[in-house]
């Protein structure tokens, strides 16, 4: 077990159980005046009517000799216990973290299948800014999970069914296969979308020919299919393109779209009309889920089934969660879905509770996220006033990162320059976004987000290079180091080994709350006291060569971390800036 703070939680452990009676928490936590804090004897004084520092001591009477974990441990405050690791205690602890393929990170003990839904775009439109938060923190999250042993289960419920495809298939029809797919092919979507919204709107023929169709279509004609999958088809290509050029792991394997789950809708009537939950409600069929109410009060129902027959969005989600269930066998389903979109979640997942498609041992997961701004806080926008595409938006990105890399290393090759401007220039796109609270709106800010100080991306890949440049300056192997011995003789090499083995308290944050940004905060944290062991601590000019081996296998600890917390969240760590 590698995060010191667990380690130690496990030796209190029978100690607190002694005192109490019966398995009690610790509540070991880090500590500004300490390596950690126990804080159990608080909540545990209180149950017993004693004083927090009297229980305290008894816990540290009954845990014994820790002196092969713990330099000093002192009673403070009301009864807090403060601990202080040994050097040898954390050094020994970081060389068994860095002997593991996952740098110390414990893998889950419950490896069950999670399905986890995000970016999402629709057929025929092209991917936009908005598309951005929904990507980069559902793929960040699925590496993050599949890092840690579950079985993850990628799915992109494009939008790929309902009316709207009557006008498209009849635009494409108008155009002629051949030439549609070349502009849709082209990556014109919008084009494409906005000219049969035209002729739908302007010609009351093209009108009637695109609602035939829509009956065509959800009639299974064969011919309007292939017309359908034509759209698919060209769309899911421009798709690929963007998630190749952003770096996310989705493929044509993980699309999920709304089509997938027509031949459920008419079942999920069925089982909620056979549950008793379905009612009829100004002509539609409705279920009305405990504890939710409009604007007046009333109770707010789950439109199933309008009444002109057609289904709703909120049907194919219950197919969703059936299907996540019964055929994946997910024990939990995450949704990387925009915030306003909560109270839709909210009774889905009642509504599913209540007609038993979702078993008790089962979650439902609203992962949900604030909007990306512009300077003038509001919804971010290109200067004529449209959604920013995301395309285009990722090539001013390399563009804005070859000129700072330029300026930062002239000397760099051209070619090169290209491959290390498109790691700085997407991991600086993508950072900006997991660094902020996912639950929070932010500012887009092109020189912010591409800064080489503070906590970007840019900053994290620079340290991440400068360390490689330490090994090729020596001209050593980085993986020859790692049987050095450790020897924490400087304030600042035990700041930084302690930081890296909180690694796995780290992954296992981001796990817990679904929150990227405190990965992103802790790898700060390394690449900072970093920073600070450097400017302190000679690597290639240590007094002695066995402290030159232990801090070179310091260095490559810090980089194997940066490195390996980066690609959890999708960014790569160039070698060289």
């Amino acid at each position: 077990m590698a995060d010191p703070l667990l380690s130690v939680a496990e030796r209190l452990a029978p100690a607190f159980a002694a005192v109490a009676g019966t398995a009690c928490d610790p509540v070991v936590r880090p500590s500004d005046r300490a390596d950690a804090q126990a804080n159990g004897a608080l909540a545990l004084a209180k149950s017993l009517g004693l004083q927090p520092r009297e229980v305290a001591q008894k816990v540290l009477d009954a845990a014994g000799d820790l002196s092969d974990m713990l330099a000093s441990t002192e009673i403070a405050g009301p009864g807090f216990i403060n601990l202080v690791f040994t050097d040898s205690f954390i050094a020994s602890q970081t060389l068994q973290a860095l002997n593991t393929s996952t740098l110390g990170v414990h893998a889950t003990p419950t490896p069950h299948t999670i399905t986890i839904d995000y970016s999402s775009p629709n057929v025929a439109k092209e991917m936009h800014v908005g598309h951005l938060r929904s990507t980069v923190i559902g793929d960040a999250l699925a590496r993050v999970l599949d890092f840690v042993g579950y079985n993850v289960v990628r799915e992109n419920h494009i939008g790929d069914w309902g009316t709207p495809f009557g006008m498209l298939i009849e635009h494409l029809i108008d155009l002629g296969e051949e030439a549609a797919a070349h502009e849709l092919g082209m990556g014109d979507l919008n084009g494409f979308y906005k000219e049969a919204r035209r002729k739908f709107e302007e010609s009351e023929d093209f009108k009637t020919r695109a609602r035939l169709r829509v009956v065509k279509l959800q009639g299974g004609d064969e011919e309007t299919l292939n017309y359908w999958r034509t759209l698919v088809n060209e769309s899911t290509r421009y798709f690929n393109k963007v998630y190749t050029q952003l770096g996310v792991l989705l493929t044509d394997d993980d699309l999920m779209g709304e089509s997938a789950y027509n031949n459920l809708l008419a079942e999920v009537v069925e089982r909620l009309n056979k549950a008793g939950v379905l009612e009829v409600n100004d002509g539609a069929e409705v279920v009305f889920a405990d504890g939710f109410t409009n604007r007046d009060n009333e109770p707010l129902p789950l439109i199933i089934r309008k009444g002109d027959g057609g289904y709703n969005y909120a049907t194919t989600d219950l197919a969703c969660v059936i299907d996540h269930v019964e055929r994946v066998g997910a024990k939990a389903s995450y949704y990387v879905v925009g915030a306003p979109q909560a109270q839709h979640f909210q009774m889905i997942e009642a509504v599913s509770r209540k007609a038993g498609f979702l078993p008790d041992d089962c979650t439902l997961n609203h992962i949900q996220f604030g909007s990306v701004l512009g300077s003038d806080r509001k919804m971010f926008k290109s200067r004529s006033g449209d959604n920013v595409k995301l395309a285009e938006l990722l090539d001013e990105a390399i563009e804005r990162a070859a000129a700072a890399v330029a300026e930062k290393n002239p000397e760099m090759p051209a070619s090169e320059r290209a491959d290390v401007a498109r790691m700085v220039g997407i991991g600086a796109v993508k950072y900006s976004d997991l660094a902020n609270d996912r639950v929070k709106d932010y500012i887009f800010d092109w020189d912010r987000m591409l800064a080489f100080e503070g906590n970007t991306a840019p900053y994290m890949q620079y340290a991440h290079a400068r360390i490689c440049s330490i090994f090729r300056r020596a001209g050593v192997e980085r993986a020859s180091v790692r049987s050095a011995q450790l020897q924490l003789n400087d304030p600042r090499e035990r700041a930084l080994a302690f930081r890296i083995l909180r690694f796995d308290a780290a992954v296992w944050e981001m796990v817990d709350t679904m929150s990227p940004h405190k990965l992103c905060t802790y790898l700060f944290d390394v690449a900072s006291d970093f920073t600070s062991f450097y400017e302190h601590c000679p690597v290639l000019k240590a007094e002695s060569e066995e402290i030159r081996q232990s801090r070179l296998l310091l260095c490559d600890a810090t980089a194997r971390t940066i490195s390996q917390g980066l690609a959890l969240l999708g960014i790569e760590a160039p070698e060289q800036m």
